[in-house]
């Protein structure tokens, strides 16, 4: 087994900020493990163009380029794809916070060339939580602003248990190995990017909090600007004992009685008790795959509390009922017939979506089995009901012909999210999209009880539970809060096999709260319907529709023709940013070729 000692890189120093020395030291821990610093992202936060990237023995996607490069230094060393994406997500709580963390959750696949496995990292809701936890004394939802900045929004983390129980499974190189990137980064620093300049920039309620503020903003409320060198000591600590101790340095002891302190005594305080954190490591996590099939490819995805693969995979079996436009892509575009169908399948998809899905555990699959949702029978309904003209909004269908009790979940908005493929040396591929849900979570800071600067940032993962607990009527929503019950999800890490020969074909996922759905659907048909690469793919424009009467369009893509001639088959139209971040790595006849989403910072590395 090779160490990370064996690692020899070009090494730039200008990005360092210190000495070369510095730089050395810097990336030398205790047990004499290397590693090297890279160059720093100076990518601005707007469009940025990416080239798609090929390799041959294996890649890593990951959203910011110094996780990218921890996992590709973890690959190089020999490390599996699970130690790679255990890197990258241990760097991601550094340098992206607005996304995910350890303070949040995730659902992980994996495949190892034989079979494929799913660990489900969810976040979950307290002892004390309550389904009313959320309303006001007038019995109405508060503003969902309030809610998630609130203690109240915080679920148990469930990452550090998620990669522990994956890397006990299949990990190759030691545990400790896999912080020494994080670690040396969090002491010595990183240079704030641009992105994370600009979003720490306009969040007022971060400012707030009284370890954010001293972290993040310096006297004056000011963010740190571009190119600053941060330091997160408090971090660093903390991922040292748990490199050496284990997850129990997390959900016991001070970190723990920390998040449960700072859920408490926040101005509008959560149930969050330590009782909650210390008993997340006896879940059992590991869960089953959702495997379908579409055209002549089997996809794969995560079963409920994700919304995510079943609903996607709705959109696309709808649409396969269809008889499919003469011209679906023009010079680069969906064409506007195109579009008509997939907006008008997501309207039935996120029906279902509201009505049914909700954490298994606590609600009852139609008819007793979530395939019901996808069972071509039902499909075909429910793609009769799409014809020439918008139908406004749709209704709830009757999968397994079993009418639920439950009430339909109204709209509330999801955020954040951050998404990892990674191919290693054998093979193996990892699919893995975790968040903390809005960007900076429910803007809490936990040093951890270390009493140093900086930390890591708790989820509001809680809001994504009805604020409501029943609808108009009175019936009880699936997807409302409960104690120990996960919330529904849209994320859908996906791995793509042929159907005939169970080859691997592609891995990929996304950012971007319930437009997660909408945005790998996208993707899913460039890459395998439309035959573009992984790049192209993913640059391919954003489209929405939550069942609403309006859709949204990713603003200056669409000619002023294909939105006059949606609006002339009923549908309103409105444009605006669609931020995506899409992780995806194709498998080709040479080896491989990654894509990363232009609209962030993210990008491939492999060899």
């Amino acid at each position: 087994m090779r160490s990370l000692k064996h690692l020899s890189f070009l090494f730039v120093v200008v990005f360092c900020n210190f000495s070369i020395q510095s730089c050395l030291d810097g990336g030398e821990s205790s047990s004499g493990i290397e590693y090297v610093i890279p160059p720093q992202p100076e990518l601005p936060s707007g469009y940025n163009e990416k080239p798609g990237w090929t390799a041959e023995n294996f890649a890593v996607a990951a959203a910011n380029p110094l996780a990218a490069d921890a996992g590709f230094q973890i690959l190089k060393a020999g490390g599996s794809a699970v130690d790679a994406a255990i890197a990258v997500q241990l760097v991601l709580t550094l340098v992206e916070p607005q996304s995910s963390g350890i303070g949040g959750g995730a659902f992980l696949l994996t495949w190892d060339g034989n079979e494929i496995e799913a660990y489900n990292g969810r976040e979950m809701a307290p002892a004390g939580a309550s389904e009313d936890q959320f309303l006001m004394e007038n019995g109405e939802p508060m503003p969902f602003g309030d809610a998630v900045r609130s203690g109240k929004s915080v679920g148990v983390p469930g990452t550090v248990h998620l990669l522990k129980t994956a890397h006990a499974a299949h990990g190759v190189l030691p545990w400790e190995e896999l912080f020494v990137p994080a670690i040396t980064l969090a002491e010595n620093g990183f240079n704030i990017s641009p992105r994370l300049h600009e979003l720490l920039n306009s969040d007022d309620a971060l400012r707030r909090d009284p370890i954010a503020s001293q972290f993040y903003y310096d006297e004056a409320g000011e963010a740190h600007p571009v190119g600053y060198l941060l330091k997160n000591p408090a971090l660093a600590d903390i991922y040292k004992n748990i490199s050496e101790v284990g997850v129990s340095a997390f959900y016991e002891g001070a970190v723990a009685e920390d998040i449960a302190q700072r859920v408490q005594s926040h101005e509008r305080p959560g149930p969050m008790a330590v009782a909650d954190v210390n008993g997340y490591p006896s879940l059992n996590i590991e869960t089953e795959a959702m495997c379908n099939n579409w055209l002549t490819y089997t996809v794969c995805g995560f079963p409920p509390p994700s919304s995510g693969h079943l609903t996607v995979m709705q959109i696309l079996g709808i649409m396969e009922q269809l008889q499919e436009p003469d011209t679906s892509l023009e010079d680069g575009l969906p064409t506007a017939e195109w579009l008509h169908q997939f907006l008008e399948a997501s309207k039935l998809s996120f029906a279902d979506r509201n009505k049914y899905i909700g954490d298994p555990q606590f609600v009852d699959a139609p008819g007793g089995d979530w395939n019901a949702m996808l069972n071509p029978e039902y499909l075909q309904e429910r793609a009769q009901l799409i014809s020439n003209m918008s139908m406004e909004r749709a209704n709830p269908g009757t999968p397994g012909k079993e009418q639920a009790v439950y009430g339909a979940m109204p709209y509330q908005p999801e955020y954040g999210t951050s998404h990892i493929s990674i191919v290693d040396g054998n093979g193996n591929a990892v699919s893995m999209t975790t968040t903390i849900e809005s960007g900076f979570g429910s803007r809490i800071m936990s040093d951890g009880g270390t009493g140093l600067s900086g930390g890591f940032l708790l989820n509001n993962e809680l809001t994504d539970f009805s604020l409501s607990p029943v609808d108009d009527e009175g019936n009880p929503v699936a997807n409302r809060v409960e104690p120990g019950k996960r919330p529904r999800s849209s994320m859908s890490p996906s791995i793509i096999f042929d159907k005939e020969t169970g080859d691997l074909i592609a891995l990929l996922g996304s950012p971007g709260g319930a437009a997660i759905i909408h945005y790998t659907a996208k993707t899913i048909v460039g890459l395998l319907q439309w035959n573009l690469n992984a790049q192209e793919a993913i640059n391919l424009p954003n489209f929405v529709n939550y069942n609403s009467s309006t859709s949204v369009l990713e603003e200056g893509y669409f000619p002023s023709q294909t939105i006059e001639k949606l609006t002339s088959m009923g549908h309103i139209i409105s444009t605006g940013p669609l931020t995506s971040g899409i992780q995806a790595i194709q498998v080709t006849e040479t080896g491989y070729f990654g894509g990363a989403d232009p609209r962030r910072e993210g990008v491939v590395k492999g060899e």
